[in-house]
């Protein structure tokens, strides 16, 4: 007999039925419901925790627990943490390398700095409790105990809506903090604020964040403003920190901002409607008219929330564990969250040298495509394009036109960009090795010419690259067909400490622009990339069956640990970097040999559960560095699905399954692991295909992309195609006897007709149909 359960997970009551140990829930139409944006929270990015903002937005409204603390290295935990128990304001711009604009509401005696977290009284910030906080894709709210004012956020893709509602006080503020480091800003330049005879507060923030004067010194990230509030103020002033002026409209400089003081009744709202730009003010003011002019906090608010829905929805996941589906969208909503809108309505963007670009229009006077900052795009092609090319190609294709102004504009492209400033991060470049890629899916809207052309200046030219465009020293690998190991210099560390990840990054992505060469009937680069494809094999010791840096003078390096970070390899070891063979990983098992591959890679995931596949419980980005396995950086995301090619795909399975259960958490401090790097939805989109049951090692870099299959988490999977790129409209996954105890794959079908191998087609999937698997306890390797 059937039995109705009430379950209740973060916040979230569930019905469900109890029939013997299986439990399972009736589909929700509202996804944002299974998005917990605290997850994961106490050590997290900048970009992290915003869930006022909409998808790939440029404005991302967000509480900020330690925010004007700054980021000393660019790339620290920053923001909001789960730990902490205050918050000091809500900035507006939350991406990477960029941050600020900050309002706090207050009552009482006006306090213009925001205070230290070990001594809240001393500044504006709040002390709150999590009971009194909500958070979800597109809308937070708290209440701000030492105040009692309720604070909301939510916005369209260009505009932050706060709304605060206050209590009844004669001492109400609203304050506006504009020239101070927020986030991985980094120091701020300058600033500007001021009221207009209109009521408008309008200024724009200089700053120069720590990675941009890194690779591109001197240049520097604006970002511009223009808010409207819907209640008038009975008094206003500036300040520049705390030293505070009555009754003046403007205040300049670094540490500047402007209150506002109301007298309010109980409960009564004040919203405050903020247009954002790179570009200028007046493009501000234009975004907030086109985006938001005539609509209220509620009704952006629901606009968020349909918004999000209608994404979260082009995936629908139905399971046994409520939590597996908490955690498959939160993933989903990170990967929809980062790398966000960086041009205007208008098509105006921000160029590389500081000056204002304009994006082509259409016949209808709208942008043919939109611009966006970026982190390094290192590793992406083991989670967000793969995710990207199968349910938002449209997302894709305008990444794509994005890095294509870059190039346009300064003649390279660009890793990673804030406000169009080079901000690489890393040291490589795979831009072009997604280009092929995005081409090799079906994605041909962008410019083949133009594209194809950045590629193959991005694999093959050395001379005078600027440090922002990564691969420094490329022009070593062209010559030697590997990058010869240095051990000293004086020169910046891309140049020479990392020669051996080197070598394998770009021969991967030598690979994927090869591959696109032949594609396109380029025999002679073809030839030449293919060639390089095969540095890593340079780079490999048969003795140790390792990588092993090597000296321009063909000898590998002596004292040489497998173990050891940063001599040879950027955040990983030679343990880990062997595996980094992606383009072709049958020539790797060749040379290791399949039952000696097989028993080592085993290994390496029994050793590393333990650790939780990474650092362990250890709060810190670079923990499990010196580990064999490290789910918490790129090098190794591809590393559990290599099973399928020695002829053990039952392991995948086995350990792709308990990395998503023990890696992945759904509470506050486990979260994306514990000392996670989660650079703008990498980690979540990972978990939301390998949870399907869905990767290709080879990122879709090859003419025809074969999608390695594994064991999905749930019963059934829905993806919406877009018809404008793809013939499908719909591909299903039917998974039979899926439980935890049946973790293996006894058969795979395609439209009824048995697979034996565990690999589709990518088209096959583009194309629509029905995948069916069959599970069990048996590990089964042959099918």
């Amino acid at each position: 007999m059937l039995k109705k359960l009430k379950l209740t997970f973060a916040g979230i009551t569930f019905l469900a039925l109890n029939a013997a140990s299986t439990v399972t829930y009736a589909q929700q139409t509202d996804l944002t419901k299974y998005v917990d944006p605290r997850i994961g929270t106490a050590h997290s990015r900048w970009f992290f925790f915003t869930p006022g903002a909409s998808p790939f937005g440029m404005a991302k409204p967000a509480p900020s627990t330690n925010g004007h603390y700054g980021n000393a290295h660019g790339w620290d935990a920053v923001g909001y943490d789960y730990r902490h128990t205050s918050i000091e304001g809500f900035a507006n711009f939350h991406e990477f390398q960029v941050g600020g604009v900050v309002f706090a509401p207050s009552t009482g005696p006006l306090q213009t700095v925001p205070g230290r977290l070990e001594h809240p009284e001393e500044g504006y910030r709040s002390a709150f409790d999590r009971k009194d906080e909500k958070a979800t894709a597109g809308y937070y709210s708290v209440l701000l105990k030492k105040y009692g004012i309720r604070a909301e956020l939510t916005s369209t893709p260009r505009v932050a809506f706060h709304r605060y509602t206050f209590p009844a006080n004669k001492q109400s503020h609203i304050i506006f903090d504009i020239g101070n480091k927020q986030g991985e800003s980094g120091e701020v330049k300058d600033a500007k604020v001021y009221l207009t005879p209109e009521g408008r507060v309008e200024g724009y923030v200089i700053t120069q964040p720590v990675y941009v004067l890194k690779y591109q010194p001197n240049a520097e990230v604006i970002m511009y403003f223009s808010a409207v509030l819907d209640k008038k103020p009975e008094s206003y002033g500036t300040f520049n920190g705390d030293q505070k002026t009555d009754g003046v409209k403007e205040a300049s400089g670094k540490g500047a901002g402007i209150y506002l003081n109301f007298n309010t009744k109980d409960k009564e709202s004040i919203t405050v409607k903020a247009g954002l730009s790179y570009t200028s003010i007046e493009n501000a003011r234009l975004n907030l008219q086109a985006e938001a002019n005539g609509l209220t906090f509620d009704a952006a608010k629901i606009k968020a929330h349909n918004t999000w829905n209608q994404y979260l929805r082009r995936i629908e996941v139905e399971g046994n564990k409520q939590e597996d589906i908490i955690k498959f969208y939160t993933g989903l909503y990170h990967a929809l969250l980062g790398r966000g809108l960086a041009s205007d309505v208008n098509g105006a963007y921000p160029k590389n040298d500081g000056t204002v670009g304009q994006i082509a229009l259409d016949a209808k006077g709208h942008p043919m495509h939109n611009h966006y900052n970026t982190d390094a795009i290192w590793g992406a092609f083991w989670n967000l394009t793969q995710l990207w090319a199968i349910a938002y190609p449209e997302y894709y294709s305008d990444y794509v036109k994005s890095q294509l102004l870059i190039y346009k504009d300064s003649g390279w492209l660009a890793d990673g960009i804030a406000n169009s400033k080079y901000v690489s991060g890393v040291g490589t470049n795979y831009v072009s090795l997604i280009m092929a890629s995005a081409y090799m899916c079906g994605i041909h809207d962008f410019d083949i010419q133009q594209g194809y052309a950045a590629a193959i200046k991005n694999e093959l030219d050395g001379e005078n690259r600027p440090r922002g465009a990564g691969k420094l020293d490329v022009a070593r690998f062209v010559k030697l067909g590997y990058v010869d190991h240095i051990d000293k210099s004086t020169a910046s560390a891309e140049v020479w400490q990392f020669s051996a990840s080197h070598t394998l990054e770009y021969s991967f992505s030598s690979y994927a622009v090869g591959q696109w060469a032949k594609l396109l009937g380029k025999q002679k680069d073809y030839e030449q990339l293919n060639a390089l494809s095969k540095g890593w094999e340079k780079i490999y010791d048969p003795a140790l069956k390792l990588v092993h840096p090597k000296l321009a003078n063909g000898q590998f390096i002596d004292n040489f640990k497998p173990s050891e970070v940063w001599r040879g390899f950027q955040e990983g070891n030679a343990w880990q970097y062997t595996f980094y063979v992606p383009q072709d990983p049958n020539g790797l098992i060749a040379k290791i040999g399949k039952t000696e591959f097989t028993k080592r890679l085993d290994s390496i995931f029994t050793v590393s559960q333990p650790n939780a596949f990474g650092g362990g419980k250890k709060l810190d980005a670079f923990s499990g560095l010196e580990s064999p396995y490290n789910h918490g950086n790129q090098p190794n995301l591809h590393t559990s699905w290599l099973f399928n090619f020695s002829g053990s795909p039952s392991l995948t399975q086995k350990w792709v399954r308990a990395i998503c259960n023990e890696f992945y958490g759904a509470d506050g401090i486990h979260g994306y692991g514990y000392g996670q790097d989660e650079d703008q939805g990498q980690l979540g989109a990972w978990y939301v295909i390998s949870s399907l049951g869905l990767f290709d090692v080879k990122g879709f870099t090859d003419i025809k992309p074969q999608v390695g299959l594994g064991s999905p988490l749930f019963n059934k999977v829905t993806i919406k195609l877009n018809k404008k790129y793809y013939k499908g409209t719909q591909f299903v996954m039917e998974v039979k006897n899926n439980s935890d105890k049946n973790a293996y794959v006894q058969s795979f079908k395609y439209n009824n007709k048995a697979l034996h191998q565990p690999f589709l087609p990518l088209a096959d999937i583009l194309n629509g149909g029905k995948l069916s698997l069959d599970m069990g306890t048996k590990p089964v390797n042959t099918y």
